[in-house]
């Protein structure tokens, strides 16, 4: 897999510390904002990737420099700091374009890294699956394309005269051209997974199982919800993005089945190389028939507004605003009555639940469980005894229903899902079908 800004596999930007806690990696973290920034959640992803925080730098201004990040001014405050605090790194809370990232380094004198690249590590590491993997791949190297220059201008001095090309424009284009080509075959093998994605959700479909997908915050707790609701074992760990390939298992509510997909967490600032990558994965959220939105409730106000706020818009990213949608305040079980109490009265319609010791799931699984009865199309039907295969299908899809065996075979009240209930029109006792035949997938 291609790693670093120099694309060799497995090699870190930033040394092997960010995947080894012990590994004497100190980074110092700078951010640039219009108000005081917050580097809460960057000090967060530096201790997921095993890095040590030596302190922070913070400058208010309406915009970084568009060539150093800081200001001059702030720039030596920065070398004094990392001598000062024995830092090694320098970790941004931003995405450096590739001329502040070169610039910052000659600067400082250390390794300079941004919040995307170290978010981009971190998926590196936690990738399970095959597809995972290729994704992680993919992200990486859209972002390093576009860093390629100035890896090479040791080498761009060599080459001189009018009209002469340098070897080290030869070599930045040679790489330029192996990681376009790499690019457009993992997007090629990313398409034959998609396709094979497609083909399992089309029997789910069949099936017609409603489908349930967790969306959320990193950390807020969606695995722990969905091993709570399912019996399942999915690991859980207390870092981002512990989570990245989706995790798809089944539970019941009143005797119907229901489909729970877990899926990748969000995080503020959320780099679009990943977004891209991953929409496939993300696809899960977009064609479920209910998101439940999972948000850490032990969070501050602000906070967790923010977190709200972060899973909307990429929500909106990749089309799935529109779905329906039911908000899960995790972790009450952290919180006071007081809290709870405020909670209830900010966020009216929310569940509070607390996926750990398990309480409010019951109330979950009700909201759940209402949103789709309210989507279910009442039938009465007459069902022959040699239909037997429909009769099964009506117990998978109804769940609870009346039924009354008669000489004529089952007569059955029942709410079906109403994109299934043309299937079943011409057994209806009410004359609302024409004759023709179920419709058969």
């Amino acid at each position: 897999m291609e790693r670093g800004r120099n694309g060799r596999a497995g090699e870190s930007r930033y040394g092997e510390g960010i995947r080894n806690p012990r590994a004497r990696q100190r980074a110092l973290c700078i951010a640039v904002g219009p108000e005081e920034p917050d580097l809460a959640e960057l000090r967060e992803l530096l201790r997921t990737a095993g890095v040590a925080v030596a302190g922070e730098l913070t400058q208010r201004r309406a915009k970084p420099d568009p060539d150093r990040y800081f200001g001059k001014g702030k720039l030596a405050e920065l070398k004094q700091m990392i001598k000062e605090n024995d830092a090694n790194l320098v970790a941004c809370d931003d995405e450096l374009l590739p001329r502040q990232e070169r610039n910052l380094e000659e600067q400082v004198g250390v390794p300079v890294i941004d919040r995307t690249a170290i978010i981009l590590d971190i998926f590196a590491d936690h990738a399970q699956s095959a597809e995972g993997k290729l994704q992680v791949e993919l992200a990486q190297l859209e972002y390093n394309l576009a860093r390629m220059r100035g890896l090479w201008t040791h080498l761009e001095r060599l080459g001189g005269g009018i009209g002469t090309r340098g070897p080290g424009e030869s070599q930045i284009e040679t790489d330029r051209r192996l990681a376009r080509d790499r690019i457009a075959a993992l997007k090629r093998r990313l398409e034959r997974t998609k396709a094979g994605r497609e083909v399992m959700r089309a029997e789910r479909e069949r099936a017609h199982l409603p489908t349930v997908a967790l969306a959320g915050y990193t950390n807020a707790g969606k695995s722990t919800l969905l091993n709570a609701l399912t019996g399942a074992t999915v690991g859980v760990q207390d870092r981002l993005f512990h989570t990245l390939d989706p995790t798809t298992r089944t539970f019941e509510i009143s005797g119907r089945r229901y489909l729970l997909t877990d899926t990748v967490g969000f995080i503020r600032k959320l780099p679009h190389q990943l977004v891209d990558a991953f929409a496939a994965t993300l696809e899960e959220a977009l064609e479920a028939d209910l998101i439940v939105h999972v948000a850490d409730a032990s969070a501050p106000e602000d906070e967790l507004i923010e977190q709200l706020d972060a899973v909307d818009e990429v929500l909106a990213e990749i089309g799935a605003a529109e779905r329906p949608r039911l908000l899960a305040l995790n972790k009450v079980d952290l919180l006071d009555d007081a809290r709870r109490r405020e909670l209830s009265f900010r966020h009216r319609g929310a569940v509070q639940i607390s996926a750990a010791t398990g309480e409010g799931l019951d109330d979950l699984a009700e909201a759940i469980e209402a949103r789709f009865l309210a989507t279910l199309k009442p039938m009465e039907l007459l069902v022959p005894y040699d239909e037997g295969g429909r009769l099964s299908e009506l117990h998978d899809l109804a769940g609870e229903m009346e039924r009354e065996d008669t000489p004529e075979g089952a007569h059955i009240r029942a709410r079906v899902p109403a994109g299934v209930a043309a299937r079943f029109e011409r057994f209806s006792v009410n004359g609302s079908s024409n004759g023709s035949a179920p419709e058969d997938e």
